[in-house]
């Protein structure tokens, strides 16, 4: 049952957030946090003391409950990943590809072009790319804050204006709209943060102009990337490219198919619909296939024995836990946060209450959706919240023109405090994806997504008064840009001006 707690129900997101970001160290921010957030449930509701802590575990039980499926599928995932690693098929891919990809301009692109690529799910992403680029990342001496940033940013922000993805059907769903799959669409023009966060990995790709801690990554990264635990099982000479990406294809198409399949696809539903009917349950049929497919391939010609192949299976779903502890604390904080302080309803409320001109409406509704989703670590959760309020406040307010613009910022501000908070699960996935420290990721992240999202909010006040999405988009291109040289440029230092390539 939730409880109304006024301003203190944003207490817990803050307290995890800032214990994070200060003493480094994850696990015991996030545990506070949900500890926190009981605390004042118990508190305003009443109850004994020991119910802080029934309430903590049954809200973790609860959670690991909802999500079975991923943490089946990061299971399998894992296994997968690291028999492909002990293959050989990384180490000869990463022997291809060095002689293909020749420059580190030419690397982070292709990152870009596969995040792209992929984006029927933003987990299934950060952790495939991950995987495919860090041998070569590491062998052209590109820091892993990179890997983790351009996987990120080609993740949440490709799925939100993918019309096939599971987050197409999550948000067509919760339009109140005759053709609510119509309405997703019409906003991905008016999705400037997914747009310019795009425009803004391409620019960074190609000119290489970093800034802040994200340029001091760059410039300090060692030839010793590899970490121990990624060392200690020695890969097979033996391996070959295919090894490689017959199991990740293999994967991916058996994946697109079991989300099609557990959706109903095959007995009539539409695809778009059924893939986003319960996408990781088929995430996991594509991750047990890619799973069988290693095996196959693997057995036969003794590149392992069937001993080391359960043996790597082991490894890698132990390798999963630690993120794993993370993920399922960040969902505990994000369930304590939404069905029983009350945090997205606290922050909601604002919009409700606020007597505001709808020509600042999509800016206040971006700034809010930021804040919401930032706090709770989750963009799902967000527009779940918010979507509805501001469809309601649209058509009530006899502001329907406004509408689209509106459910665009909404969108777009979730996907920015989904993208940049340290207890995200995207955020989470791809420093896991890119074997890159939790809080390097977020702390180098963090200001590349903020300037993009602050070129946003000029680009929304500017949708607000001209009524058209591609000039608040130019606006915040040429703005976006313009920055991005200022910052590198004020950041460099004269000896090290000349771009690295």
């Amino acid at each position: 049952m939730m409880i109304e707690t006024g301003w203190i129900s944003i207490l817990p997101p803050l307290i995890a957030i800032a214990l994070a970001l200060i003493t480094k160290e994850v696990y015991s921010s996030l545990f506070i946090g949900v500890l926190s957030g009981m605390v004042i449930y118990t508190l305003f509701a009443h109850e004994a003391f020991i119910a802080i802590f029934a309430h903590m575990f049954d809200m973790m039980a609860e959670k690991i409950a909802d999500n079975s499926y991923m943490i089946v599928f990061l299971a399998l995932l894992w296994a997968v990943i690291t028999l492909v690693g002990k293959s050989g098929g990384m180490e000869a891919y990463g022997r291809w590809a060095g002689k293909k990809l020749k420059s580190r301009r030419m690397t982070q692109l292709a990152t870009a072009f596969l995040g792209v690529l992929i984006f029927i799910d933003d987990g299934f992403n950060c952790l495939t790319i991950g995987t495919v680029m860090r041998p070569i990342y590491d062998r052209q001496k590109i820091s892993r804050e990179k890997l983790a940033y351009i996987i990120d940013a080609t993740a949440a922000p490709v799925c939100i204006i993918a019309p096939v993805s599971s987050w197409a059907v999550a948000v067509a769903s919760e339009v109140s709209d005759t053709n609510g799959f119509h309405a997703f669409l019409s906003t991905i023009p008016y999705n400037l943060y997914a747009l310019l966060t795009l425009l803004m990995v391409l620019f960074i790709c190609v000119t290489g102009k970093d800034f802040g801690k994200m340029r001091q990554a760059e410039m300090n990264v060692s030839s010793a990337l590899q970490s121990e635990e990624e060392k200690k099982d020695a890969a097979s000479s033996d391996g070959h490219v295919y090894d490689l990406a017959l199991p990740i294809v293999v994967l991916i198409i058996c994946a697109i198919l079991g989300m099609a399949y557990v959706g109903g696809f095959f007995s009539g539903v539409s695809f778009s619909e059924a893939i986003g009917y319960n996408p990781t349950a088929g995430l996991s049929l594509g991750a047990f296939a890619g799973l069988v497919t290693a095996f196959v391939l693997y057995i036969p010609r003794k590149l392992m024995k069937p001993k080391e192949f359960v043996s790597a299976i082991v490894n890698g779903i132990g390798s999963i836990v630690p993120p794993m502890l993370i993920l399922i604390l960040s969902w505990s904080l994000g369930g304590v946060c939404r069905q029983m302080i009350g945090t997205g309803e606290f922050i909601s409320g604002f919009v409700t209450q606020a007597n505001i001109s709808f020509k600042v409406l999509p800016l206040l509704i971006f700034v809010i959706a930021a804040l919401m989703s930032f706090s709770m670590g989750t963009s799902w959760g967000t527009f779940g919240i918010l979507i509805p309020i501001v469809s309601m406040i649209c058509q009530a307010a006899g502001g329907a023109d406004m509408l689209i613009p509106a459910l665009g910022a909404t969108l777009a501000g979730s996907v920015y405090g989904d993208h940049c908070s340290p207890i995200s699960d995207t955020t989470i996935l791809s420093s896991t994806g890119a074997m890159c420290d939790h809080i390097r990721h977020v702390e180098t992240q963090i200001p590349y997504a903020t300037l993009v999202a602050v070129v946003c909010a000029v680009g929304y006040l500017v949708i607000g008064f001209t009524d058209t999405p591609w000039i608040g988009f130019l606006a915040g291109a040429v703005l976006l840009i313009g920055a991005l040289v200022l910052l590198h440029k004020k950041g460099a230092d004269p000896a090290q001006r000349a771009d690295r390539r």
